[in-house]
């Protein structure tokens, strides 16, 4: 039996990454993709083994069924890493409900939604993890992209809630990235610029975060725990999303 992850969003990005380093690990890799179908199957012939589910996370009875035809047919399914997620702008002052709606159920619910089920119903004797994607802004909030970080303040707490339900040799973890890809309508300068903006004075790679990931689906770490893997952003002061910072618009 070879074990097993599930990675949303695992076609594009940092989700590639994960993919990517999961595979060279000797993981079979479950490829989720929702429109990035392409990006996935092209993955997937350059693992040596790996397959692609489509799904749309905005429908949560569509993710948890996803999740079930996974659990009955993989042996060993040791991994959920819930990395999907959409990061649309809106403002502090003036919530879009529309946005909002939509964050909360793709950032949030239906992380949650799946999780509940990849615990349910899959097999591994080695123990099962999930890993679900956060945010520096955990410990270090501004008000830009307000109905994304909501959303992620409230899987962060989900996850931790999730956390203290499990069966002994079950995982529910944090993994919270800093500025590491260019984002939004970024320039590469802007990006540059911006993703140094931490402790270390680098850019965060989105190898470091698939590490991160693999640590964590594989090592010791305890129930519960949050990893962050931004150089040390979340342990400064920002008043605004590090896009706007980098262009002089810090209020």
């Amino acid at each position: 039996m070879t074990k097993a992850v599930l990675i949303t969003g695992g076609a594009q990005r940092i989700g590639a990454a994960m993919t990517r380093r999961f595979g060279e690990a000797g993981w079979h890799v479950v490829i989720h993709c929702h429109r990035s179908c392409e990006e996935a199957d092209e993955l997937a012939r350059n693992l040596p083994s790996a397959e692609v589910v489509r799904c749309d996370l905005a429908d949560g009875d569509a993710a948890v069924a996803m999740v079930e035809e996974i659990a009955a047919r993989l042996l060993d399914w040791r991994a959920l890493v819930n990395n999907a997620g959409i990061f649309s702008e809106d403002s502090v002052t003036a919530l879009d409900p529309a946005t909002n709606s939509l964050s909360m159920q793709v950032n949030a619910t239906t992380p949650m939604l799946m999780a509940q089920a990849f615990l349910a119903s899959a097999r591994s004797r080695a123990g099962r993890r999930v890993i679900q994607l956060t945010d520096q802004k955990m410990e270090n909030p501004n008000p830009d992209f307000f109905s994304y970080s909501m959303s992620k303040f409230a899987v962060d707490g989900a996850a931790q809630m999730l956390a203290m339900s499990t069966g002994k040799d079950d995982r529910v973890y944090r993994l919270a990235p800093g500025a590491i890809l260019a984002s939004h309508d970024q320039s590469h300068a802007e990006a540059e610029t911006s993703h140094r903006m931490n402790l270390l004075e680098r850019r965060t790679s989105a190898r470091e975060v698939a590490d991160a990931a693999l640590f964590l689906a594989e090592g010791p770490l305890a129930n519960g725990s949050s990893l962050y893997v931004d150089s040390g952003q979340h342990l400064l002061s920002q008043p605004r999303d590090v896009l706007y910072l980098a262009r002089g618009e810090d209020s």
